[in-house]
């Protein structure tokens, strides 16, 4: 047991606490800070290599269906502005009795707003097949058909030229 002078000597210096009545309690332990304070801040070196390695594995398995992704969409945006010009060709030969001599007669003509830009070559340089115009008694030529000037193979393995 603790003699009396020995727990004043410890009150004061502060090594008890005092209860709500007044009464002394078990001296406190002594107080240290913790190692582990300073250093639970922050990530580990190795905490941050594992995420690291994560997220490349992850970029390494979705990059290539996100490449294939947008071939697809370039390629069906490639059929659609296709379909789309063909049409108004045979419009525009039904309206007027004459094959459009240009993409930009169909422009001027009100049936476009403007020459689409092909998905693949990324300018205004459609290749366009002419031919006899079957409406003409003078044996005129026009803009028969319309295909991609990109030189480039579709995902099918036929060139993007032939469509």
């Amino acid at each position: 047991m603790i003699g009396r002078k020995m727990l004043t000597e410890m009150k004061r210096r502060g090594d008890m606490e005092t209860g709500r009545r007044g009464d002394l309690n078990s001296p406190r332990p002594p107080v240290s800070p913790s190692p582990r304070l300073f250093f639970s801040r922050g990530f580990t070196l190795l905490e941050l290599m594992i995420v690291i390695t994560i997220i490349i594995i992850l970029a390494a398995i979705t990059l290539p269906q996100f490449q294939k992704t947008i071939l697809h969409t370039r390629e069906a945006v490639l059929r659609d502005d296709l379909s789309q010009i063909r049409k108004l060709i045979d419009q525009f030969a039904a309206d007027k009795g004459k094959l459009p001599q240009s993409l930009d007669e169909l422009v001027s003509e009100g049936y476009m707003r403007e020459v689409p830009v092909d998905p693949f070559t990324g300018q205004k340089d459609w290749a366009m097949t002419t031919g006899e115009d079957p409406n003409s008694s003078e044996g005129e030529q026009g803009m028969t058909d319309i295909h991609s000037s990109s030189s480039e193979i579709s995902s099918e393995g036929t060139p993007y030229s032939e469509w």
